[in-house]
């Protein structure tokens, strides 16, 4: 039974097709992965089937009475509530349903016989709709669903306004699940997650009864939930059972019989053409060079898919620093409170350093604090005179300017072509280039922010999650980049397989913290 149906829709922005003729179905209980490469339409397609964007023609049909939780890369929360308060939100009906009781139950006091058994059977009703969808329990579930997030150890009594990007998308995500919807539409879940909340995420997906459409880049989080792949491409969507890695499977063989195809049809062009070229002028053989030409008018060319340009990363190495590029003394992270014991460590020239350990216990807070950014909690840390540090934040929306004006407000020594370049090299079209960079995608989003890093003097490489939003493509181009670099990184990052190979030491700040873990 199919709860989604999309018929022959198609969209474009700003001269460029989007989507053209795109066919999509969501049967109960299928498990989707959208894929694609950065920029080629997935967040466009959920906005149109959730009806925050029209299409330029075709339908979408859902089936009655389903009910719909979308979680994308801007949705807000509402100011001024506590994480408890916006979670309660997912059974906002049950609590109106709660209120509309005890209102009974205040009226009886003056009802007369009548319409006191209509409010006590009113009243029963709804006794028995909080009884049997939980509601009694609810804080219980919530502590559950918080906990395996990781929103628990940021305390649940904590104001929405003092939270982090990544710690307000954990409490929507959390939000989302709890309303337990028929179908789940979620873009990029795991950014700002550690592992060990992918874990628990990746469980409840595979156990999840409903059917769900994720938009993800995260390959072995893929594998493990999805069983359908749709995977969007020149504005074409195609349908492909099985996970992520079946889907390659099966894209390659495709490719290669395409390509295959190809070939012999280029050779039987070029045979008719050479037929033709010779025959048409004789008169005993002018027929049959036209029919020969009516074949080749009435062929179906093969086109092969265009090889989009990879991006191109590369940091160049500026000069060399001290031996400590970074040296720390009894150094204590934190904001209002400490965050970790004393710490005393140095970050040697020429390392590579990943930083792990679930979030909330000071990743993005060492980064920080061994730059200068914010002050130390306690103790000392100092950055060598000669290091030239480069970073990439976790968070950055951007501003309301385009991209191209933003970077060229930043390097005014470039003219307007070796901005366009420097952009298209990381894999930004002309259309992004010339997009606001508050409404570019997560991924493109990213690629601009690194494109700006590239062109900084550096010799000590700091990135914070830069994974988050890239797909497969972008990560790995980006990885080989730390790999050459010949430089000092540090790295925090949620994905292992991303930094296995590259860095020289793991730090787990696990074992620095005061909390509990």
């Amino acid at each position: 039974m199919s709860v989604l149906t999309v018929e022959n829709v198609s969209h474009g922005f700003g001269g460029r097709q989007i989507l053209e003729d795109a066919s999509f179905r969501l049967n109960k209980g299928e498990h989707v992965g959208l894929v694609g490469a950065n920029g080629e339409g997935k967040t466009t397609f959920l906005n149109i089937i959730t009806g925050n964007l029209m299409p330029d023609a075709g339908t979408v049909s859902w089936c009655n009475h389903i009910t719909t939780g979308y979680l994308d890369q801007r949705t807000t929360l509402t100011k001024g509530t506590s994480i408890m308060d916006a979670l309660r939100g997912a059974f906002a009906h049950y609590y109106e349903l709660e209120a509309e009781m005890l209102a009974d139950y205040d009226k009886m006091a003056e009802a007369d016989e009548a319409e006191l058994e209509t409010l006590m059977a009113d009243a029963a009703d709804i006794q028995d709709i909080l009884e049997h969808s939980g509601f009694y329990t609810i804080d219980a579930r919530i502590q559950e669903f918080a906990n395996g997030l990781g929103l628990g150890d940021i305390g649940l009594e904590k104001s929405v306004d003092e939270l982090s990007g990544g710690q307000r998308s954990k409490v929507l995500l959390t939000k989302l699940l709890l309303e337990n919807p028929m179908i789940l539409i979620l873009d990029e879940p795991t950014n700002y997650l550690d592992e060990n909340h992918i874990v628990w995420l990746t469980r409840f997906l595979q156990n999840y009864e409903n059917a769900f459409i994720l938009v993800s880049h995260d390959v072995p989080f893929l594998n493990d939930v999805a069983n359908v792949i749709y995977h969007v491409e020149d504005a074409v969507l195609t349908r492909y059972a099985g996970n992520y890695d079946d889907f390659l499977h099966m894209y390659d063989i495709k490719k290669t019989q395409l390509e295959q195809a190809f070939k012999k049809q280029q050779k039987e062009i070029a045979d008719l053409e050479d037929f033709i070229a010779r025959n048409k002028a004789r008169i005993a053989t002018s027929n049959m060079a036209k029919s020969r030409q009516k074949k080749l008018d009435k062929m179906e060319k093969i086109e092969l898919t265009k090889e989009k340009p990879r991006p191109e990363f590369r940091f160049d190495y500026s000069r060399a620093p001290g031996k400590y590029v970074i040296e720390a003394k009894n150094l204590v992270l934190g904001y209002d409170e400490a965050l970790t014991r004393p710490l005393t460590f140095h970050v040697e020239r020429g390392k590579k350093i990943a930083i792990k350990g679930v979030n909330g216990l000071g990743k993005s807070t060492l980064l920080k604090t061994m730059l200068g950014i914010i002050p130390a909690f306690d103790g000392d840390v100092k950055m060598d005179y000669y290091a030239e540090p480069a970073y990439f934040e976790q968070e950055d929306y951007g501003s309301d300017k385009t991209a191209l004006q933003d970077f060229w407000d930043e390097f005014p020594s470039l003219n307007n072509g070796e901005v366009r370049r420097a952009l298209a090299k990381c894999g930004l079209t002309t259309e992004h280039i010339e997009s606001q960079v508050r409404v570019l995608s997560g991924g493109e989003n990213a690629k601009f922010r690194l494109c700006k890093l590239m062109q900084r003097p550096m010799n000590l490489l700091v990135l914070d999650e830069p994974t988050n939003h890239l797909d497969p493509e972008a990560k790995d181009v980006l990885r080989e980049a730390i790999k050459d670099f010949k430089g000092t990184v540090i790295l925090v990052s949620h994905e292992p397989e991303f930094y296995a190979g590259v860095v020289t030491d793991v730090w787990n700040v696990e074992e620095w913290t005061t909390k509990v873990v």
